[in-house]
C-alpha cells in the first residue's frame, strides 16, 4: 500500500476533465482506463497474503528477527496491522487456517511488556463476538497465557489487556467460563481489585458482574472469597465508574436468594447500610451539574436499598432519584446494544434466521476497507469488560 494513500487529487482532477456534467457517459480510451486501474490497484491489499507474511514474521525467532533488525516497536506496528485485518470476522478465523494463530499466543509470552499488552489486543479482537474462533483460541490453550499474564505480568498495561482478551474469550462461552472458574480466576479477580490501576479495577469488577449474572450459582463462593467487603470500600471509590461497577456488583449479591435469606450481603448488613448512606449524602451535596452525571449511581443506591431493605431510599423523598426530564428509568444499556452487527449476528444465528420470514433486500457495501490507522471499534464492546 502506498504510504501517502491513494492520489485523490489526481483521481478528481481526472474525474473532472473526463466529464463536465453536460454530457452522457462516454467510452473510456484504454489508456486512460489503464491508467485508472493501476491507480486503483495501487491502493489495493492483498489482505489473505499480508496476514500469511506477518504470519512467517510471527513465526520467526526473537533472536533472529533481532539480528536482522527488527525492532519491539516494529513487532507492535506489525501487531496493530495484524489487528485491523481480523476486525473481519471472515479474516479473524483465517488468522488459524494460515498457521498465524498460535505464534500470535506465542507473543503473549514475549519478553516485551508492550508486545505482550498488544498481543492480548489482537486476541480481544479476534475473538470478540465470534464463537467459531472462541472455539479455535480455548483449543489452543489460549486461555493459559492470558490468564498467567492477567493474574502474575509485571505490568499492569499487559495485565489490563489480558483481561480484556480473557472478558472477550468467555463472554457467551459456556466451556470458557468453566476453565476460567476451575484456574482459579476468582482469587485472580479479587487481586485486580485491589490494583491501583482504576483502570483494571473497572474492567474486572465488570467481568464479575457478568459472571454473577449468568452463573447466580457462584454468588457463594464470591462471598466466601471476600467480594462483598472490596466491592464496599470501592463503591466509595473517587472514580465514578468503579463506584458504578462495584455497585452492580453487590446488587448482584443482594439480588441473590437462592440459599433462602436476602442476599449474599446479610452479613455485611450493617457496613452496606452505612455505605448507602454515605453515598445518598454525598449525592446530595452534589452540584446540579454532577446530579445528571451520576444518574445510574443514583438509581444504583436506590435500587440497593430498596433490595435490601424493602422500602424506597431518601434520595425518593428528596426528589434527586429523578431529575426533571427524568421521570422514567433510563434505557437498557445492556452492552448488546453496542454490538457490531455482523458479529452479535454471529453470536447468535439462530436468533435471526427466525426473526422474519419476510424478504428482505440484501444491504449494499460499498467502498474499500478503512485506511491504515483508523482506530477499531469492534473491539469495545466485549461488553462493559472491554470498553474501559
Amino acid at each position: 500500500m502506498a504510504k501517502d494513500g491513494p492520489n485523490w487529487d489526481g483521481l478528481l482532477k481526472w474525474s473532472i476533465a473526463h466529464s463536465d456534467g453536460t454530457q452522457g457517459p462516454r467510452n473510456l480510451s484504454e489508456e486512460d482506463r489503464k491508467w485508472f486501474m493501476e491507480a486503483m490497484q495501487s491502493q489495493t491489499v492483498d489482505v489473505i497474503k499480508r496476514m500469511k507474511e506477518i504470519t512467517l514474521v510471527m513465526q520467526t525467532p526473537e533472536q533472529v528477527l533481532e539480528s536482522q533488525g527488527v525492532t519491539p516497536q516494529d513487532i507492535e506496528d506489525m501487531l496493530d496491522e495484524l489487528q485491523e485485518h481480523v476486525e473481519s470476522i471472515d479474516m479473524a478465523n483465517d488468522l488459524h487456517s494460515i498457521g498465524g494463530l498460535v505464534p500470535l499466543l506465542g507473543y503473549l509470552k514475549n519478553s516485551h511488556a508492550n508486545i505482550r499488552a498488544k498481543a492480548a489486543e489482537v486476541v480481544t479482537t479476534i475473538v470478540q463476538n465470534n464463537p467459531q474462533s472462541q472455539h479455535l483460541v480455548m483449543e489452543a490453550n489460549g486461555l493459559e497465557p492470558l490468564l498467567s499474564n492477567f493474574s502474575s505480568d509485571p505490568d499492569v498495561s499487559a495485565r489490563t489487556k489480558a483481561l480484556g482478551a480473557i472478558s472477550s474469550l468467555i463472554q457467551h462461552n459456556k466451556p470458557g467460563i468453566t476453565a476460567f472458574r476451575l484456574a482459579n480466576g476468582y482469587a485472580a479477580l479479587r487481586d485486580a481489585l485491589g490494583s491501583e490501576s482504576v483502570r483494571f479495577q473497572r474492567k474486572a469488577l465488570n467481568l464479575i458482574r457478568y459472571l454473577l449474572h449468568e452463573n447466580s450459582s457462584d454468588c457463594n463462593m464470591v462471598s466466601e472469597l471476600g467480594f462483598p467487603r472490596i466491592m464496599m470500600h470501592l463503591a466509595s471509590s473517587e472514580d465514578a465508574d468503579v463506584r458504578e461497577a462495584a455497585l452492580r456488583g453487590l446488587l448482584e449479591l443482594a439480588n441473590d436468594k437462592t440459599d433462602g435469606n436476602t442476599g449474599k450481603l446479610v452479613e455485611e448488613e450493617e457496613k452496606l447500610k452505612q455505605l448507602l448512606e454515605e453515598r445518598i449524602k454525598s449525592i446530595s451535596e452534589m452540584l446540579p451539574e454532577d446530579l445528571g452525571a451520576a444518574r445510574e449511581e443514583r438509581q444504583l443506591v436506590d435500587s440497593l436499598w430498596n433490595t435490601c431493605y424493602n422500602e424506597p431510599s431518601s434520595l425518593r423523598q428528596k426528589g434527586l432519584l429523578f431529575l426533571p426530564g427524568e421521570d422514567a428509568p433510563p434505557p437498557d444499556v445492556a452492552s448488546e446494544r453496542f454490538e457490531p452487527p455482523l458479529r452479535a449476528w454471529a453470536a447468535n444465528p439462530a436468533a435471526n434466521t427466525n426473526a422474519s420470514t419476510e424478504k428482505k433486500e440484501a444491504p449494499l457495501l460499498l467502498g474499500l476497507g478503512p485506511p491504515s490507522g483508523v482506530t477499531n471499534n469492534q473491539g469495545t464492546s466485549s461488553g462493559e469488560a472491554n470498553a474501559n
